[in-house]
């Protein structure tokens, strides 16, 4: 064999060697696939719009444009970066920044996303918040929100029902759904609370997104990391963004096993990062979400966000009893050592502990809540099962504990419906709503909801506040 040859030869071997060293690094990148899902995108798009505007009429928005400017150049270089196959054509992306300083971020079905100025503050780099922006928008390319919908499994998640009682329907009135425990703002936490799986995907194809995007993907290993600190420190007003996002275990060691096996694209141009923290200082002083909660809560503002500290004993229902007046449409007893929370068309009526914020999300552990639907039938059972259709989107596993059973409230025709959903604090909580119409046609509910250990010792003061009820509005 001649030098040339031979050059040749091993240049050729080196080729193949090198190809096959390559192979397993190519081939090591995690593909993610679409969990089922009943929805069409242009759903989500609906759904996510419906959302976002309740979000942008409680949330605080910054109108400053270096800030909003920054956020939409960042987030559309993440969209830029995205699969082709998952981005779909119907998607109508928004980045909006809220003055708020919980550490949080969070995107809806559809493409708007919302971060807090806690995530900036927090952040030591922009490669941070865009890995959490990159996770984020991960999840609205798996369309996980609806997915969790679909996978639910609930006889009242049918699509025509969801989607008539969103369309103008005030679930819980302005505290959001009726038993809604991510937030007070229903429509604006609208299908956040995520399975690990679902946050694993996110992370995986989020730390892809962020590499094609010009960032390190370990950024996003680091923000989870200062997101866990925070949550330690802050003795129980932990970040936000955990209560919805559960950590899938060994997060910063797979995110880093991924991070391995991806090539960066070009550097990102990162240098607005500094300024942009420096515009977010020039705001007036970040809101927390209790500031939000305590505005929702009572009429004009003024009523209390929380009620004792929720995870502490509650006690038990006094045996004497206070009257309660909603508005001109109904009067009901309720225990005098409860406390009574307001909003623009529902009362929630509490025990000390039973309502507030417990691990940085509002929680509703015990109470009864008194609230008005509009109906989007003029059939009971339809109506109820279409409102409970749109409670159940916000809480994918409540279940059905027995048959609903027709009843009297307030001497006209209600269907008392019993649920079993997951405790905040911990094992099953039993949820009974009593539905029937008012006069107009619209849909009055009373939800009663107590963990199953403490069942026993509210039974009888439920009982005698359904009992109670007077609606009375004209008729």
């Amino acid at each position: 064999m001649d030098r040339t040859t031979a050059t040749g030869a091993a240049r050729a071997v080196s080729l193949l060697l090198a190809v096959a060293l390559s192979a397993p690094m190519l081939w090591a990148q995690t593909a993610i696939k679409l969990p089922k899902n009943r929805y069409t995108p242009a759903q989500d798009v609906e759904l996510g719009k419906e959302a976002a505007a309740e979000v942008k009429r409680q949330y605080p928005i910054i109108a400053d444009e270096r800030i909003a400017g920054y956020l939409r150049t960042l987030g559309d270089r993440l969209v830029a970066a995205a699969p082709s196959d998952l981005n779909q054509p119907v998607y109508e992306y928004s980045f909006t920044p809220v003055n708020l300083k919980e550490i949080n971020a969070f995107a809806l079905p559809g493409g708007p996303m919302f971060v807090h100025r806690g995530m900036f503050d927090a952040a030591a780099s922009e490669g941070e918040v865009a890995g959490v922006m990159a996770h984020e928008l991960s999840h609205v390319l798996l369309r996980h929100g609806t997915a969790n919908v679909s996978k639910a499994q609930n006889p009242w998640l049918q699509l025509g029902q969801v989607a008539g009682a969103l369309g103008g329907a005030v679930v819980g009135g302005a505290a959001g759904s009726a038993i809604a425990q991510g937030s007070q703002f229903g429509l604006g936490t609208l299908l956040l609370k995520y399975s690990r799986d679902f946050e694993k995907q996110a992370d995986l194809l989020g730390v892809q997104i962020l590499a094609r995007a010009g960032y390190d993907p370990r950024a996003l290993a680091r923000m989870f990391e200062t997101i866990e600190r925070e949550s330690r420190s802050s003795g129980g007003g932990g970040p936000q963004w955990l209560s919805s996002h559960p950590d899938p275990g060994n997060r910063t060691q797979y995110i880093e096993r991924e991070a391995a096996s991806l090539t960066v694209s070009n550097p990102a141009d990162d240098r607005g990062f500094t300024a942009v923290k420096s515009a977010f200082a020039s705001q007036p002083p970040a809101k927390s979400m209790a500031d939000l909660a305590r505005a929702s809560a009572g009429e004009g503002g003024g009523g209390p966000a929380t009620v004792g500290t929720p995870g502490q004993p509650v006690p038990p229902p006094s045996a004497q009893y206070q009257t309660i007046n909603g508005g001109g449409v109904f009067q009901a007893d309720v225990p005098a050592n409860w406390t009574a929370l307001r909003s623009a068309s529902a009362i929630k009526v509490v025990p000390q502990n039973g309502y507030g914020q417990l691990e940085g999300r509002t929680v509703f552990s015990h109470g009864v809540e008194f609230g008005i639907s509009r109906a989007s039938s003029r059939d009971l059972r339809t109506a109820t099962d279409a409102w409970l259709g749109a409670v159940a989107q916000n809480n994918p596993e409540l279940r059905a504990a027995g048959t609903q059973t027709a009843v009297r409230l307030s001497q006209r025709s209600a269907i008392r419906t019993p649920l079993v959903n997951p405790s905040p604090l911990g094992g099953q909580e039993r949820v009974d709503v009593y539905t029937t119409f008012l006069a107009d046609g619209t849909l009055f509910y009373c939800l009663t909801i107590v963990p199953e250990r403490d069942a026993a010792a509210f039974d009888d003061a439920f009982q005698r506040v359904a009992q109670s009820i007077r609606l009375t509005e004209a008729r």
